[in-house]
C-alpha cells in the first residue's frame, strides 16, 4: 500500500469549502472511488498553521494509482482547475510505502 501526501495552504476563508472537498467524504473521494485500488484519504490540518492541510491518500500501489490519472486525465484535471480558487499554494510532498506491519 501506498500513501500520497499533499500540503496545501488554503486561502483565508476559503477553509469550509476547502474540508468539504478534500475529506474522506469529499469531492476528490467521491472521484478516486471509482477504482477499486483506492483505499481512501485522510484530511489533517496543523494545529498550529490553521490554513495549513495535509491530503494522505491510499492506494494499493503506484502503478494503480498512475492508471487512474491517465484514465481519468481530463476530468482529474477539471476537477483540479475548479479546486484552484481554494488555496493559496499546493505541493505533492511525496508517494510513501507502508512498511513494517
Amino acid at each position: 500500500m501506498i500513501h500520497i501526501i499533499w500540503e496545501f495552504n488554503v486561502r483565508e476563508g476559503q477553509e469550509a469549502e476547502f474540508e468539504k472537498h478534500y475529506s474522506g467524504q469529499g469531492t476528490w473521494a467521491q472521484f478516486f472511488r471509482r477504482d477499486p485500488a483506492y483505499r481512501g484519504t485522510r484530511l489533517v490540518r496543523d494545529s498550529s498553521q490553521p490554513r495549513r492541510y495535509l491530503t494522505i491518500d491510499a492506494w494499493d500501489d503506484e502503478a494503480a494509482y498512475g492508471a487512474f490519472r491517465v484514465t481519468n486525465r481530463n476530468e482529474y484535471a477539471g476537477i483540479d482547475e475548479q479546486m484552484q480558487s481554494l488555496m493559496d499554494s499546493e505541493k505533492r510532498l511525496g508517494v510513501f510505502e507502508v512498511v513494517g506491519r
